[in-house]
């Protein structure tokens, strides 16, 4: 098993421009791993690896190595054209293991392993063109309105700690990412239709001419978003947040505002603000009428 006060090269500098080491990310892993824990456990694992910093190009990792030591849970999981054996992080030890190799991101899958064709959240990521942030706050609110407000759907939202939010909702698990996926691809493109000026569905950058990119693209078996409290690769270790709505309100946000040296304050003053996501969950009543409705119809 593996500590943090036992990470191997802990002095190694993994952002060399704020000057934060392998042993401090490991130190904050260790401190959230409470918090974080509960997003990853169960779901299929993607890591995002730096071994020599986010100076130099990190890769993706989906199956899990081979020398990996074998009290780390792995599941395999069926892909197009064979399997993929996926780390499980439901501990700590393995958490801070991952850490050891160099991983500072990690990706999950938006299903569990009891019921991986079925997803348990729907999700909408808000990418603005450069770093418009107000922009991303006003696409946020239009698509919160409409999922509750026409919908009836609970949402929640969170930085990425990277250029934009995240609107999540939980989801009962009725229905399978076919039907979801297509149902938040009608949405957005609805709501692109709606407001053609500030929003687009367009996957090509030059194509979406100043507009916020709302990607509904998650929605599909095999996809991942970035994991509540997980730290992005870029300097001063910003970390995907879950916020209240109405934090939105507040001056200076954007979404690397949180970051492993102001996280935890913020958590003992407020706790977890999703705290009660699962409490949440909505079954979507006839999801091919609310596309029919949308001129979406499949």
């Amino acid at each position: 098993m593996i500590s943090w006060e036992k990470i191997p090269h802990s002095d190694k500098i993994l952002f060399p421009e704020s000057g934060i080491t392998k042993g401090e990310l490991a130190t904050y892993y260790d401190a959230v791993a409470n918090n974080m824990l509960p997003y990853l456990s169960d779901r299929p694992l993607t890591l995002h690896r730096f071994p020599n910093g986010i100076s130099r190009e990190g890769f993706f990792q989906k199956n899990a190595s081979k020398y990996f030591p074998d009290w780390i849970k792995t599941a395999k999981i069926r892909k197009k054209n064979g399997w993929v054996n996926h780390v499980i992080c439901d501990r700590k030890e393995t958490l801070l293991y991952l850490v050891s190799q160099g991983t500072i991101t990690f990706h999950i899958a938006l299903s569990t392993l009891d019921k991986l064709d079925y997803p348990d959240k729907m999700i909408f990521d808000l990418d603005p063109p450069e770093t418009n942030f107000d922009m991303v706050v006003e696409g946020a609110k239009i698509v919160r309105s409409f999922l509750e407000n026409k919908l009836g759907l609970k949402t929640f939202v969170m930085t990425t700690g990277s250029r934009g939010l995240h609107v999540v909702v939980p989801l009962d698990r009725t229905e399978n990412f076919n039907v979801i996926h297509d149902l938040a691809k009608g949405i957005a493109k609805h709501l692109a239709s709606e407001n053609p000026e500030k929003l687009t569905t367009a996957i090509r950058k030059d194509q979406r001419k100043g507009r916020l990119f709302l990607d509904y693209l998650r929605n599909s078996y095999a996809q991942t978003s970035v994991c509540p409290f997980s730290v992005r690769a870029v300097e001063n270790a910003p970390v995907a947040t879950t916020l209240r709505w109405g934090e939105l309100e507040d001056k200076g946000l954007n979404a690397q505002t949180y970051n492993i040296s102001n996280i935890f304050g913020r958590l003992r003053e407020m706790g977890n603000p999703w705290e009660d996501f699962e409490k949440f969950t909505g079954c979507i009543t006839e999801p091919q009428r609310i596309l029919w409705d949308l001129g979406q119809n499949i």
